[in-house]
């Protein structure tokens, strides 16, 4: 079972990887979308045939992720999920055509690595630790202010974006906005995952009641809603070589801290595989600090004229305009010789 949640987590990678490229794809043919607009963005999206299938992909992604949260501990499924990251880089660079930096390149080489460090931390009585539900009460006491946090980062960085004479923005603002609202909906998806049983009619009828009496499917809901909003604008406007590593690491990091209190999953009792997972979660959080905050200038071509960023002041060509203040003067020298000025 151990190494069936590993398969399943690498699986997941493979379909979110392929479902944020073709819906980063599509989204560059359609018209800008703004979450002032939300039933106008949806309508946008719904009208893509492409769109659709990068939503089928995360779909089948999600389905993926149940299995994986009723096989691994948290802390282990979040570091293999890193990993995916490796995937979405290089099919961005060869699908999307987007260039990565090679402070981007050296994040590769720290993701394989963190994977390596938690699949290492790995043994099979891991199984056994696994938790299935969480007190409600400390799950909303880990979500509601997160999810309060995520859209007041995402309104700043909008209001950042929007300043005249500013470098595009990067997306890590946006990154970990979204992060933070799917590491909402991942501590939603691994309780959601706990209550399923489907052996025998009574079981599933049971397990449909206590799901539907738990706050998981609607943390579920609002967060499905406002990621599709808020992912998908953040995603046109900046590349998803960034925008993917930055909310997976945060998704992750977060998924792992809360989860662990909310769940009460124990970390390992070996000072080594200790050391080994939680070195894992510490260079994913590496990744997302070495990442650039915006986007680099381009590069002047050479013979080519510099452009100006801040324009001159227009001149006034109008003669009426440009007599204005020549008639203001003649009229104060023709004042009589007592009258105050």
């Amino acid at each position: 079972m151990l190494w069936w949640g590993v398969a399943s987590a690498l699986l997941a990678n493979v379909l979110y990887s392929t479902g944020f490229v073709l819906e980063k794809r599509a989204l560059a043919a359609l018209p800008a979308l703004s979450t002032r607009h939300p039933a106008r963005l949806i309508r946008h999206l719904l009208g893509s045939p492409l769109w659709l299938g990068g939503s089928l992909a995360l779909a089948a992604g999600f389905a993926a992720q149940l299995a994986v949260y009723r096989t691994l501990p948290i802390a282990a499924a979040q570091g293999i999920f890193i990993s995916g990251l490796v995937l979405l880089l290089l099919m961005s660079s060869v699908l999307l055509g987007e260039r990565t930096s090679g402070r981007e390149r050296q994040s590769i080489a720290a993701i394989l690595m963190a994977l390596a460090l938690v699949v290492a931390s790995l043994r099979h009585e891991d199984a056994r630790a696994i938790a299935r539900t969480a007190p409600p009460l400390t799950l909303l006491a880990l979500a509601v202010p997160s999810l309060a946090a995520s859209l007041l980062l995402y309104r700043s960085a909008e209001l950042r974006a929007r300043r005249r004479h500013r470098l595009p923005t990067a997306g890590v603002s946006y990154g970990v906005a979204v992060g933070l609202l799917y590491g909402v909906s991942s501590l939603a998806i691994k309780g959601v995952s706990g209550l399923l049983d489907f052996h025998d009619i009574p079981a599933a009828v049971a397990a449909a009641t206590a799901l539907l009496r738990s706050p998981y499917p609607y943390l579920l809901l609002f967060t499905g809603a406002a990621g599709l909003v808020l992912s998908q604008t953040a995603l046109q406007r900046c590349r998803a070589s960034v925008i993917v590593p930055v909310c997976t690491t945060v998704t992750c990091v977060f998924t792992v801290a809360c989860g662990t209190v909310a769940f009460g999953e124990p970390l390992p009792g070996d000072p080594l595989r200790l050391a080994l997972r939680l070195g894992g979660t510490a260079v994913a959080l590496t990744v997302l600090l070495a990442l650039p905050r915006h986007e680099a200038p381009p590069t002047p071509v050479p013979g080519a004229p510099a452009r100006q960023d801040h324009a001159p002041p227009s001149v006034p060509t109008s003669p009426q305009v440009a007599a204005a203040p020549v008639n203001r003067t003649r009229k104060a020298t023709n004042r009589p010789s007592g009258q105050a000025t």
